[in-house]
């Protein structure tokens, strides 16, 4: 009898020791479950993020963030695609609400999105490249960091060069959309080239798109026959068919340049070798600031952040093999009188005219 009662108590006592394991367990588990973990996510615009220009450029910046904070590629970072523009709502939304910390849209075509789910999701943090995400009264968002670049620095510098550089005293300017972001690029451009080379002629012709490599190798063709021998390209995707006719035009012997945007793509410009330089802006950087901060728990609402050549947001590319010593020389020149302010680089048509102006006296 004593040995079936010790036998009985043995066995609720492991019964006992089972169900407060498997309670402990279940504790254990729900407060290290990855709903905790940070995550940091982005759209892209219609470039695709493998456009060799802005969509790649801040996919790697969030990839390094993640790679330096182990955090799973396509979990801890995502980036969703954007086919239309009509994508771009449902995309962000679709981030907000699987919980990322962070989700940047990238580029200013996804303004009006922004600001619409920022409204609607006010404990969501959101990140915006080349726009200011503001409310209704024109205030910025506190729940959106806004990135804006001075391009127009850095494209005066790639102009510098342009004007240093080309035979024909014909260069070119092939735009994606026609708008206040892209007219900063144009400005500079155009100003760089005028201050060291005057007599220069400067084609420009906008392709309306970012995503039309075909468009842009069109225009390129055509700027290419006319006499221009350097052809600057700020328009994403579109920008690659300008590379493809480029090389092209090398493999049967006529040596034309082209200046890459974004990144440095010189390797875009490869076996051919038709990358003069590239303008290089820096929404790697950015986009791996702002994810620093905010998993720290700085988060940079409200605020807008801006880039330039003071900032090492914009330059020239590090690669410069096809670049001479004396323009070189000359955009570290005007590197300086940039960023001391003796020289306020352009950004719109009215700015460039002034711009002029003054060149001409």
């Amino acid at each position: 009898m004593l040995k079936k009662r010790i036998a009985v108590l043995v066995a609720c006592v492991v019964v006992l020791a089972t169900v407060l394991t498997g309670c402990g367990s279940s504790s254990t588990s729900s407060s290290s479950g990855s709903s905790t973990a940070f995550k940091a996510g982005m759209v892209t615009d219609t470039g695709g993020v493998d456009d060799k220009s802005f969509n790649q450029s801040s996919w790697e910046g969030l990839q390094k963030f993640g790679k330096d904070n182990n955090l799973k590629i396509g979990t801890g970072v995502k980036y969703l695609q954007s086919t239309t523009a009509s994508d771009y709502s449902p995309n962000l939304n679709q981030l907000v609400h699987q919980n990322y910390n962070i989700v940047f849209g990238i580029g200013y075509l996804m303004q009006s999105d922004v600001q619409n789910i920022a409204e609607q999701n006010p404990n969501a943090k959101l990140g915006i490249i080349d726009a200011v995400a503001v409310d209704k009264n024109n205030k910025p968002l506190k729940n959106v960091a806004s990135m804006t670049f001075k391009e127009q620095q850095g494209s005066f510098l790639v102009g510098v060069v342009a004007g240093l550089t080309t035979k024909t005293n014909k260069v070119g300017f092939i735009g994606g959309v026609n708008g206040a972001l892209i007219k900063k690029f144009e400005s500079g451009f155009k100003a760089g080239v005028k201050t060291v080379n005057p007599k220069a002629q400067i084609y420009v012709q906008y392709a309306g798109a970012f995503n039309a490599p075909d468009k842009g190798q069109s225009i390129a063709s055509t700027m290419y026959t006319e006499g221009a021998d350097i052809i600057y390209a700020s328009a994403g995707d579109t920008g690659n068919g300008v590379f493809t006719e480029a090389k092209n035009r090398a493999k049967n012997g006529k040596k034309v340049w082209v200046i890459g945007v974004d990144k440095d793509q010189y390797a875009q410009g490869l076996p051919e070798n038709v990358t003069l330089t590239s303008m290089v802006k820096r929404v790697d950087r950015a986009i791996y600031d702002v994810a620093t901060k905010t998993k720290e728990g700085k988060f940079p609402g409200g605020q807008v952040l801006q880039y330039g050549l003071e900032q090492n947001g914009v330059g020239i590319a590090p690669t410069t093999k096809n670049v001479s010593k004396k323009a070189l020389d000359a955009v570290n020149s005007y590197k300086k009188k940039i960023i001391d302010g003796s020289i306020v680089v352009p950004t719109t048509d009215k700015e460039y005219q002034a711009y002029l102006s003054k060149l001409k006296k």
